[in-house]
């Protein structure tokens, strides 16, 4: 089988192209290269795919002696990071990682690969792919530590079906050893623990350079409307958040909504944090299509959080409301909300509105 692997430079898509390498596929190791330079506090380093990413991916490709290739991709990031801003501007949390796997690794990449006669795509995701209701689904890696399964269920059914993930049943310790024990250079290289194009940490860095509308000042009030203290821009702000308020309280507040027109941030005591249920848009289905009726599943509404028992019920084609068991916090517009069944992914959506 001819099989393209992303390869972005680290240890984990080094040992997805090395598995596959063993088992005998034909393999060729593709870097996406994105362009995005860090941005906010001076910098101007290429980040993540990058010129030093390439290079680390170039030398573990000539190791394993498989053709690599550097796709351009600077377009398609530049729109996941437009949105990225943009979602902050309108008051929201965004998962730039969900539109990036989507659209940019098993989007531009799968097409590209199938143009070349590939017959799949591989990544260093922590995830498998299993048979699920008649089909193929993504689902939870054996290392729940790692699992990257909440940020792969955009791919639609024939994306999974062309998707390999060579680490599923791996843990990150016996990674590296497999990394180390075939010479590869990136065997010790550190995980990556920022947003890859937001290299200071501080995503306020970015959306401050291209939404200066969202840094206007404000006022933090309670639900009553009265008024506690003043803010910087909503921006600086996602829903759940403590720390940072600089408001003088009895009790603990938390952050309960932004409202970015008003340019308000209304916080509360935690017993009024969270919701019932919420609605969604933008939801995917790894069947293709939605349920013929409402689906008792276990959800997910943050990466790496833990699951809610909830009902999804489809109300079109590409929207949907969750309803939960118990009320479930913090449900952050922007954020994704996702479905397992066991540890399969059923699909998932975009928290849009909670009630």
């Amino acid at each position: 089988m001819k099989i393209f692997v992303a390869m972005s430079g680290g240890v984990d898509s080094a040992v997805a192209a090395l598995l596959l390498r063993r088992e005998g596929h034909d393999v060729v190791g593709i870097h996406l290269r994105t362009g995005v330079k860090s941005e906010g506090a001076g910098g101007t380093r290429p980040r993540c795919c990058g010129a030093d990413e390439a290079d680390d991916a170039r030398r573990v490709a000539a190791i394993l002696g498989i053709p690599f290739y550097v796709q351009d991709a600077e377009g398609a990031f530049r729109k996941v990071i437009e949105a990225f801003a943009d979602a902050y501007a309108r008051g929201e949390t965004p998962n730039p990682c969900i539109a990036c796997n989507s659209e940019i690794k098993f989007g531009a990449l799968l097409d590209r690969a199938r143009a070349l006669g590939a017959d799949a795509v591989a990544t260093g995701h922590y995830a498998r792919r299993v048979h699920h209701r008649g089909g193929w689904a993504v689902a939870r890696a054996r290392d729940l530590a790692k699992d990257q399964s909440y940020v792969l269920y955009g791919l639609r059914p024939d994306e999974i079906l062309r998707a390999r993930f060579p680490l599923g049943e791996l843990r990150k310790p016996e990674v590296r050893r497999i990394a180390a024990e075939a010479g590869l250079p990136v065997a010790e290289k550190p995980d990556s623990q920022e947003i890859c194009f937001v290299p200071s940490g501080d995503y306020r860095d970015l959306v401050r350079g291209r939404r200066p509308d969202a840094f206007a000042k404000g006022d933090i009030v309670d639900t009553l409307g009265r008024t506690l203290g003043a803010h910087e821009g909503v921006a600086s702000f996602t829903v759940g958040q403590r720390k940072g308020l600089k408001v003088a309280a009895k009790e603990p507040l938390y952050v309960l909504r932004l409202e970015p027109e008003a340019r308000r941030v209304v916080v509360g005591p935690r017993a009024e944090l969270g919701a019932p249920g919420c609605a969604l848009d933008a939801v995917t289905w790894a069947a293709g299509t939605p349920p013929d009726a409402p689906v008792a599943v276990d959800v997910c509404v943050r990466y790496r959080a833990a699951p809610v028992p909830a009902t999804v019920v489809p109300t079109g084609e590409k929207t949907a409301r969750v309803r939960f068991g118990r009320k479930a916090w913090p449900l952050t517009p922007g954020q994704a909300a996702v479905f397992y069944e066991g540890d399969a992914v059923l699909g998932g959506g975009t928290i849009r509105s909670c009630s």
